[in-house]
């Protein structure tokens, strides 16, 4: 069970803390939600309670582990097929768990082909929605701004464009 203040990642949502614990009746059946604060763009979500296991969600990375997806985010591109729909299925299969290190290596993948062949206006889409999902719990894993987390990942792949040429 989680608490109120809470740091969580909701899979698929991102990364938010848990702000409050609500009854709502939906459909005429009563439930207990988690409602959740993301750091971006100040959205709340509602969690049901009694499925938490279910949906996968999990405590934030703590900051040992933030160096280790920006070592992610640095490494090489991995094998993807050049077939773009199962290219979209597999990377939507990696966001779906939750891992940030699936996540990361989303972005990473999907950035550096953009950098190279540009990307379907599908992908573009993920890759937002994927950098929003990442940045929201590194925020939160290294308790800095947003403008500061999205800096240090396109410092990476500005890195990975100088050499490159």
């Amino acid at each position: 069970m989680f608490e109120t203040g809470d740091k969580i990642v909701y899979p698929n949502h991102g990364a938010g803390t848990i702000v409050g614990i609500e009854e709502k009746e939906v459909l005429g059946e009563t439930k207990r939600y988690y409602i959740m604060k993301l750091p971006i763009g100040e959205m709340k979500v509602m969690i049901p309670m009694d499925n938490v296991q279910d949906i996968g969600i999990r405590d934030v990375i703590d900051g040992k582990r933030v160096d280790d997806v920006f070592t992610v985010l640095d490494d090489e591109k991995s094998e993807m097929s050049q077939n773009w729909n199962r290219r979209y299925r597999s990377n939507t299969e990696k966001i779906k768990t939750g891992d940030i290190f699936e996540v990361a290596e989303v972005v990473r993948n999907l950035t550096l082909r953009d950098m190279e062949k540009g990307l379907s206006t599908g992908e573009k889409k993920m890759l937002s929605n994927c950098r929003q999902i990442l940045v929201s719990e590194l925020v939160l894993a290294k308790d800095e701004s947003e403008e500061e987390i999205q800096q240090q990942i396109d410092e990476i792949f500005v890195e990975e464009e100088e050499e490159e040429e």
